[in-house]
């Protein structure tokens, strides 16, 4: 194939020695670019891959000069390596390691009870969350927000109490032979961070960094003062900010590229990706391919159909199970069977350990926190669910799902859908549109109110991941929002 005129100024930049950010659209050949560059110079390279099966796959294509891992694995072979004991333990109750940590008692926060076990939990889950991050010690907004405590004041109490704990569950991850708290791989990947590693290279190439962690992003950027550091990936598709991803591009101190022209769908499509670009202010317009005859239109038999939430997924997931079909679900229900069981507990009267329900005692508390605190209106629908199906049809249902690969029909979430493809594409139904402002049109509808930026992201990555053709269906509202028509650019 032969280059375009980006993946040839790509090439130019990389050349030069530039620092180099490269913003690149949905399906516009970004692996293929980096290993373009990384095939026309003789220097040695490390690819930092976002998982460990594009680091896999990343070796079949890049040359022998560019080393293709994981952060993690970096951080293995440097420190990891030495605590492979305690990585291989066996695994225990959260409220154990409380316990060995000094939370014997629970506490009340406001009209709370919080349990030893709650109080465990969010012990460690305020070092995972320091884990992720770049800051040197474990302060109080490393602690997770509990449902029910999202108030400011009550948080502070909260965080009062956990960080004592969690800072000494930190100190007792620092000893590589034993301990009281189960080590994980984000630990040796702090731990590495922590000591300011030097990577030798001569340059180092960052995939997915619309999606980087703080500490990652950390990492990457110290090699700046011996290494030409080089970039790639969608400021559009950030959308895992709520679990501490960063946007590192934007603000990216070097020379700013873009891959425009994408191979996977026409020109239809790249009209319909362009309206939510507009509206997240992305760097980029994407192009499409004359080639590729992408259509938009309604379909009957989807190969896949895309969700906005989990539980709106298994919502689609019964309907297509009660049709006939052999539905698979991408990623498994794990988290989502996790949620049936903890809607079940409550509804027999046991509290959950479910870190989003539990702090409920019961499942009618749950159904009015959930239809009349602002706080709680994102559980509605898990509450319609079980509230219509029950608990045990949920069950049922998700034990019938079938393997992707003999699935007739694959149903994902826009997030678990990143960075995937299917031929024919539909939009489920729950991408509602924003709330109407008070405000009036001529005409005198209603004026709909702003899309948020995180919102067109999602939407930008549900609408690109078809090739042959798309069924807008729950974002076909985007055609009558004033937003969604942008003068061209």
């Amino acid at each position: 194939m032969n280059p375009t005129d980006e993946q040839t100024a790509a090439a130019d930049a990389f050349h030069a020695g530039h620092h180099l950010a490269l913003q690149a659209g949905a399906g516009t050949g970004k692996t293929t670019t980096l290993t373009l560059l990384a095939r026309t110079t003789k220097r040695r390279g490390r690819y930092l891959a976002y998982n460990r099966a594009i680091a896999q796959d990343a070796r079949t294509r890049f040359p022998d000069t560019v080393q293709c891992k994981t952060a993690h694995a970096l951080a293995y072979a440097a420190v990891g390596h030495r605590y492979t004991r305690r990585l291989n333990a066996p695994r225990r109750p959260a409220w154990q390691t409380g316990q060995a940590l000094g939370i014997t008692k629970p506490i009340r926060i406001g009209d709370r009870d919080i349990s030893q076990k709650t109080l465990s939990n969010a012990t460690l889950r305020t070092v995972a969350g320091f884990c992720h991050t770049a800051d040197e010690t474990i302060t109080r907004h490393h602690v997770p927000r509990l449902r029910g405590l999202e108030d400011k004041d009550l948080h502070t109490q909260l965080a009062a109490h956990i960080v004592p704990f969690a800072r000494k569950a930190w100190a007792d991850l620092q000893h590589p032979d034993d301990g009281a708290v189960r080590f994980d791989h984000d630990h040796y990947l702090k731990i590495w961070a922590l000591s300011q590693p030097k990577i030798d290279a001569d340059f180092l190439l960052l995939d997915e960094a619309q999606d980087t962690n703080p500490v990652v992003e950390q990492i990457f950027l110290e090699q700046r003062g011996h290494a030409q550091l080089v970039m790639v990936g969608d400021s559009a598709q950030a959308i895992y900010q709520w679990r501490g991803a960063k946007d590192v591009m934007t603000g990216f101190e070097g020379t700013q590229l873009v891959l425009s022209q994408s191979f996977r769908f026409g020109p239809h499509l790249a009209q319909e990706a362009n309206r939510w670009l507009s509206i997240a202010e992305a760097p980029i317009r994407l192009t499409g391919t004359p080639a590729v005859p992408t259509e938009l239109g309604h379909l009957v038999r989807p190969d896949a159909v895309l969700c906005r939430t989990n539980v709106g997924a298994m919502a689609h997931v019964m309907d297509l199970l009660a049709a006939g079909y052999r539905v698979g679900l991408a990623g498994g229900g794990d988290s989502l069977r996790a949620l049936a069981l903890a809607a079940r507990d409550l509804k027999e009267g046991r509290r959950t350990s479910h870190p989003e329900l539990v702090l409920f005692p019961s499942w009618g508390e749950l159904q009015d926190y959930a239809a009349h605190d602002p706080a709680g209106r994102d559980l509605q629908p898990l509450v319609d669910l079980v509230d219509t199906h029950g608990t045990d049809a949920i069950l049922a249902a998700l034990a019938h799902l079938t393997p992707e690969q003999q699935a007739e029909v694959t149903v994902s979430t826009a997030h678990k859908a990143k960075g995937r493809e299917w031929p024919c594409v539909k939009v489920a139904d729950d991408f509602t549109p924003p709330k109407d402002t008070d405000k009036h049109d001529d005409t005198g509808r209603p004026v709909p109110g702003p899309i948020s930026d995180s919102e067109a992201r999602l939407a930008y990555v549900a609408v690109t991941r078809t090739r042959r053709r798309l069924d807008l269906g729950g974002l076909s509202w985007i055609h009558e929002h004033p937003d969604g028509n942008p003068p061209a650019r």
